[in-house]
């Protein structure tokens, strides 16, 4: 019976191949180069914000990956060794709908848990909409420029930009800087999920770092589920965002 470990679209991967470097960075200076790039991606969106508020976040994350393609060329690690890689073959390729499928079920199923469970303990807060939320959309409804213009957002900067840079990126250089450390897996999608959580808070409030943390979450497991391969989560992402905001274009009560 052939897993999503040992499917062909998920072959074996050398230390290389996951962006390791045995023997020639220690793990501090790759924390040192991860916090360098957080406070990059972070820091040029507080800056952006005090000139246009609503693009902020996707221009810094483009901004951001530009320079840190740059960094990783440099140290001769591409973005294939960082889960965009080649799918060759039409069997590779369509082994990516089944993953996909499999991303969505958990997504679904994590934010489901999210919402109820969250208000069960007590948590009244978790899945109310704050309103910094309908000034950054607010004006989406019927307004087909503006709807094509998030939807091109949608599968550059989130779909594909927070994929290279959550999962890829950070969860594949900090399982280097954890490799010999237990429960180092654990930690490197713990800790870019929390990061992804608190990416969303400026528009978003409390609710939405526990929500699109545990998404986060979800994401993080899977891409290493699929042996590091971004195309299941980037594809996943990009569909269930294009579906939010053709709800919000609609005017869909969801």
């Amino acid at each position: 019976m052939t897993t999503a470990a040992q499917s062909p679209a998920n072959p074996p991967q050398t230390a290389t191949e996951t962006g390791a470097e045995p023997g020639s960075m220690n793990r501090w200076l790759i924390i040192a180069e991860v916090l360098a790039f957080v406070a990059l991606a972070l820091g040029s969106r507080y800056v952006m914000s005090l000139f246009f508020w609503r693009f902020a976040g996707p221009v810094s994350l483009i901004f951001t990956l530009g320079i840190l393609t740059v960094y990783l060329r440099g140290r001769g690690i591409g973005w294939r060794d960082l889960g965009v890689r080649r799918l060759p073959g039409l069997k590779a390729k369509l082994w990516v709908i089944p993953q996909t499928v499999l991303t969505g079920m958990v997504f679904f199923g994590a934010v489901a848990t999210v919402l109820i469970g969250g208000p069960a303990i007590g948590l009244d807060f978790i899945g109310q909409v704050p309103d910094t939320v309908g000034d950054r959309f607010g004006d989406l409804e019927g307004n087909l420029p503006l709807f094509l213009l998030w939807l091109a957002i949608v599968w550059t900067a989130a779909a594909f930009g927070e994929e290279m840079f959550f999962r890829g990126y950070l969860i594949t250089r900090l399982e280097t800087a954890f490799a010999d450390i237990r429960w180092g897996v654990v930690l490197a999608i713990l800790l870019p999920a929390m990061l992804f959580g608190y990416g969303h808070y400026y528009y978003q409030g409390l609710s939405g770092v526990i929500v699109t943390g545990a998404i986060g979450l979800v994401l993080g497991i899977m891409f290493v589920l699929f042996r590091r391969n971004l195309w299941p989560v980037i594809l996943w992402h990009g569909i269930i965002d294009t579906m939010a905001f053709t709800a919000m274009f609609m005017n869909w009560d969801i």
